[in-house]
C-alpha cells in the first residue's frame, strides 16, 4: 500500500495522469462537438481553437520556458522577482495581443468574417485576459514541480467545459457564440481560484526588477519563436488548408487525425514536463553528465513506448475514427474525396519520430541554447510550410500534407542531434540502449517486489 501511495505522488505519474485526464476530456468533448455540429460550423470551431492556441504560444512563450529554467535553480532572493517579472511581461503581452486583434477586427471585419476566423477575432481578446492568471499559475507550479496542483487546476478547467459540451449534446443546442461564452465563464472561474490560492504570482508583480525582466526577455526572445514555431508545426496545416480552395470542410476532416495524435502525445507532454526542470537544474549546477543521462533515459524510454502507441494507432485506425467522430467519417468524404482513416495511419508513423525530436529541443533549452533550438524549429517550419503548399495547391491532397509532417520531423531530429551533440556529445545507439535498460530495470523492480512478497508469505506460513 505504501509503495502504491509513493507511485501516486511521483512526479512522472502525476504529470502523466494530469495530461491523460485533460486529453481524455478534450478528445471526448471534440467527439461530441463533431457529432453535434455541421461540418462547416465544426470547421469554424476548430479554427477558433487553433488560432487561440497559436496566439497563446506568443503570449506565454515569452517567459514560460525561461521562468521554468531559472526558477528551477533560483535562490529565495530572486524567486519572487522572477515570478513578478513573469506576471508583468505576461500582462503586457496580453494587452498587446488584445489591441492588435480588436483593431484588425474593426478595420477588416468583413474579410475576417468571410475567412472563418470571425469567432476568434471577436472573443479571443476577452478570453486572453480571463485565462491569464491560471496559465501563469501553471508555469510557476511546473517550475516548482507541483504536479498535483497542476492536475487539480487543469481538471477544473477542462472538466467544467466538458460538462457544458455533454449537457449541450443531450439537452441543448447552443450556438458557437454561446459555447464560447461558456468557455469564457469557465476560464474566469479557474483564474479566480488561482488568484485566491495565490498560485499565479500576480501579487509579486511589484517585485519585478529590470534585471529579472531582462533575464526572462533575453531567454524568451528565442523560446517565443521556438514555441510559436512548434505550434506552427501543428497548426500550419490547418491554417493553409483554411486559406485554400478546400475550405472549412477539409479543416474539419483534417482535425480528426490531428486530434488523435494527441493520444500519442499524452506521455510525451507528461514526461517532457518533468524532464525539462530536471535537465535545467543539472545544467545550471554544471552537471553535464547528468543532463546527458537524462536525455538518453527519457528519449529511449519514450521512443520504445511510441513504437507500441503507433502500432496500436495504425492497426485500430478505423476504430479510433469511429469512436472519435462517428461512422460518417469512416468513408471517403463525397465533397472533398479525402479518407480520414488513411491520414490517421500516416500520422501513426509520424508519431514514432516525436520523442527524439522533442527531447533534442528540450535538451538545447535546458543547456541555455534557446537560439540554437529556435534555428532548428525555423528550418522545420520552412520545410513544413513548403511541403504543405505543394501538397495542397499542387496535388490538392491531405494525404501529402500528412506525409510532409513526417519529412519535417526527420529534418528536426537530424538538426537537433547535430547541434546538441556539439554541446554534450551524443550517440543514437545510447538512446536505444538506455531505453532498453529503463524497461529492464522497471521489469526487475516489479518482479523482485513480487518475489519478495511471495518469500515473505512463505516464511509466515512456515
Amino acid at each position: 500500500m505504501e509503495k502504491f501511495k509513493k507511485i501516486l505522488k511521483e512526479d512522472n505519474f502525476l504529470s502523466l495522469a494530469g495530461n491523460a485526464i485533460i486529453a481524455v476530456l478534450g478528445i471526448s468533448g471534440f467527439a461530441l462537438l463533431a457529432r453535434s455540429l455541421s461540418l462547416e460550423v465544426f470547421g469554424e470551431w476548430v479554427l477558433f481553437i487553433t488560432a487561440g492556441a497559436f496566439v497563446e504560444m506568443f503570449r506565454f512563450g515569452i517567459t514560460n520556458t525561461g521562468l521554468i529554467r531559472y526558477l528551477s535553480g533560483a535562490e529565495a532572493s530572486s524567486r519572487y522577482k522572477l515570478i513578478g517579472s513573469n506576471a508583468l511581461i505576461g500582462l503586457g503581452a496580453t494587452v498587446l495581443v488584445a489591441i492588435i486583434l480588436i483593431v484588425c477586427n474593426y478595420f477588416f471585419s468583413e474579410s475576417i468574417s468571410k475567412s472563418g476566423y470571425g469567432l476568434f477575432f471577436i472573443w479571443y481578446p476577452l478570453l486572453a485576459f480571463l485565462n491569464l492568471p491560471w496559465n501563469n499559475a501553471l508555469v510557476v507550479l511546473q517550475a516548482d514541480r507541483e504536479y498535483g496542483k497542476i492536475l487539480a487546476l487543469k481538471a477544473i478547467n477542462s472538466g467544467a467545459f466538458f460538462l457544458v459540451i455533454l449537457v449541450n449534446y443531450f439537452f441543448l443546442e447552443l450556438t458557437l457564440n454561446q459555447l464560447v461564452i461558456a468557455l469564457l465563464v469557465i476560464n474566469a472561474l479557474t483564474s479566480v481560484i488561482s488568484l485566491v490560492l495565490g498560485w499565479d504570482g500576480i501579487n509579486h508583480i511589484t517585485k519585478a526588477s529590470k534585471e529579472t525582466n531582462k533575464t526572462l526577455l533575453n531567454f524568451g526572445k528565442y523560446t517565443t519563436f521556438t514555441l510559436i514555431g512548434t505550434n506552427l508545426l501543428r497548426s500550419a496545416d490547418t491554417f493553409i488548408i483554411s486559406l485554400s480552395p478546400l475550405g472549412n470542410a477539409a479543416v474539419a476532416l483534417y482535425s480528426i487525425p490531428l486530434k488523435l495524435t494527441e493520444l500519442q502525445q499524452i506521455p510525451l507532454r507528461s514526461f517532457v514536463a518533468t524532464a525539462f526542470p530536471k535537465m535545467s537544474k543539472a545544467s545550471v549546477q554544471g552537471r553535464v553528465n547528468e543532463v546527458r543521462e537524462l536525455f538518453y533515459q527519457y528519449s529511449g524510454a519514450l521512443t520504445y513506448l511510441f513504437v507500441f502507441l503507433s502500432l496500436f494507432t495504425f492497426v485500430f485506425a478505423e476504430f479510433l475514427v469511429l469512436i472519435l467522430s462517428g461512422e460518417q467519417y469512416l468513408k471517403v468524404d463525397p465533397e472533398t474525396g479525402f479518407n480520414v482513416v488513411t491520414i490517421v495511419r500516416i500520422f501513426s508513423i509520424y508519431g514514432l519520430l516525436l520523442p527524439i525530436d522533442r527531447m533534442t529541443g528540450i535538451g538545447l533549452d535546458s543547456i541555455n541554447k534557446p537560439n540554437v533550438n529556435a534555428l532548428k524549429v525555423l528550418l522545420m517550419v520552412i520545410a513544413n510550410v513548403v511541403g504543405d503548399i505543394i501538397a495542397i495547391f499542387v496535388f490538392e491532397s491531405l494525404v501529402f500534407v500528412a506525409i510532409a509532417s513526417i519529412a519535417f520531423t526527420i529534418v528536426g531530429i537530424w538538426m537537433g542531434m547535430y547541434f546538441l551533440n556539439k554541446e554534450i556529445t551524443l550517440s543514437y545507439r545510447e538512446i536505444f540502449r538506455s531505453g532498453t535498460t529503463f524497461y529492464k530495470d522497471m521489469f526487475n523492480k516489479m518482479t523482485n517486489h513480487k518475489y519478495k512478497h511471495v518469500l515473505e508469505g512463505n516464511r509466515k506460513v512456515n
